[in-house]
């Protein structure tokens, strides 16, 4: 499916949430409209396992697998505009000491995919890079899916025509524990939009690591839980226009790094340099040491509005404006920290308490929508004063 893909438009819909919602349905309708076949995947049906279809696919095609177990089976996606989707329940792809090309469980070389309702797991590789999805191709959306247990969840290469769009999905223990493997791993492709997903747990890598020109990641819940060893919660090494919006970020008692977002690290060579941090929830389990956002370089625009941080002072390292951040004790601001329910208490000082974050360029900052477990999304009610930090009040 060709995608509507210039920085601005993916802006306008993820600051939009109906103009969002709009792009997700339309999308799945564009690979059925553009006169593509139908194969259907499992068992009685025409294609007994998913590497039988990616062998007989072609542009366009709708691939539609049966929820169920295919153990070992792994394949190569050749063609373009496919939509590759799970139905009647998850379809589960177990690795089982297979790869395609000692890549991935599913390495896709075509253009513009969709993949949806799919479960990849335990893929590993001689090189340790073992990936639930390679993506070679351009263009790549993934919704309800689940990545876990293997090297890397989704690893792209790098293309500059090239937009990753992943939604409504979960990522769990990938890593070979090297550091070099992650729950997800971008190239350098034009944008990057992660939204209404869970990524948890990762070994020793990254909960979320892009290297895109373009990032959106808004609304996700990252947390390391109190056994993860994650290094950084966020890492864009690269820096890059990004926005971090309305994220639930927890830097567990074993992570590996001090840090939980990082901006640039390894020199800001993405030709534009702006990061926009705004109204996150930031719960600090590795010490008092630890802090929220380490930004290296000059980048001309760095703003960190309206973030919840609790068990650090350390809001943001590095230059960039920081006004309106709420420090505080984590019994004090959420409901039940312990048990991972950081909706603001009735007395939170967090509550009603946000200021205006502003534009970028001329788009509004204000969050539209709070991440709802497990890997959903609420639309944040009109007429609401805005909070401090990624979540609704409770009680």
């Amino acid at each position: 499916m060709p995608m509507k893909n210039t920085v601005e438009h993916r802006l306008a819909l993820v600051i939009s949430l109906a103009a969002l919602v709009s792009f997700q349905m339309t999308s799945l309708q564009a690979a059925g409209d553009a006169a593509g076949r139908s194969l259907h995947v499992g068992p009685g049906q025409t294609y007994l396992t998913p590497s039988a279809a990616a062998a007989a696919a072609k542009d366009g095609d709708i691939v539609e697998i049966e929820a169920g177990e295919y153990p070992g089976d792994v394949a190569v996606w050749s063609a373009s505009r496919l939509t590759l989707r799970g139905v009647n329940g998850r379809a589960h792809l177990s690795a089982a000491g297979k790869s395609a090309e000692q890549k991935a469980i599913w390495v896709i070389r075509g253009d513009d995919t969709t993949v949806e309702n799919m479960e990849f797991s335990d893929c590993r590789v001689a090189d340790r890079n073992g990936a639930g999805i390679r993506q070679e191709g351009k263009g790549l959306v993934v919704r309800h899916c689940s990545f876990h247990d293997n090297e890397n969840g989704i690893l792209t290469g790098a293309n500059a025509a090239s937009d990753i769009w992943v939604e409504y999905s979960e990522f769990a223990r990938n890593g070979a524990g090297d550091g070099y493997s992650h729950n997800l791993y971008i190239g350098q492709v034009r944008s990057f939009t992660l939204q209404f997903c869970a990524s948890r747990q990762a070994k020793t890598g990254h909960l979320v690591k892009s290297r895109a020109l373009t990032n959106f990641i808004l609304y996700n819940r990252l947390m390391d839980e109190q056994d993860g060893s994650s290094s950084y919660v966020i890492d864009l090494p690269n820096g890059g226009r990004s926005f971090i919006i309305g994220n639930i970020i927890q830097h567990g008692p074993h992570a590996e790094n001090g840090i939980a977002v990082s901006y640039a690290a390894e020199g800001a060579k993405n030709p534009v340099q702006e990061l926009y941090v705004i109204n996150n929830t930031y719960i600090n389990e590795r010490g008092a040491s630890a802090g929220f956002l380490r930004v290296a370089g000059t980048p001309p625009i760095v703003r960190v509005i309206n973030n919840v941080i609790t068990g650090t002072t350390s809001a943001l390292s590095g230059p960039g404006e920081s006004s309106n951040n709420l420090v505080a004790d984590p019994a004090a601001v959420f409901m039940d920290a312990p048990h991972a329910d950081y909706r603001l208490a009735p007395r939170s000082a967090a509550l009603g308490t946000g200021i205006d974050p502003g534009k970028a360029g001329d788009f509004r900052l204000t969050p539209k929508a709070y991440y709802k477990h497990p890997a959903g999304s609420v639309v944040r009610p009109a007429g609401e004063k805005l909070n401090i930090g990624a979540c609704p009040g409770g009680g």
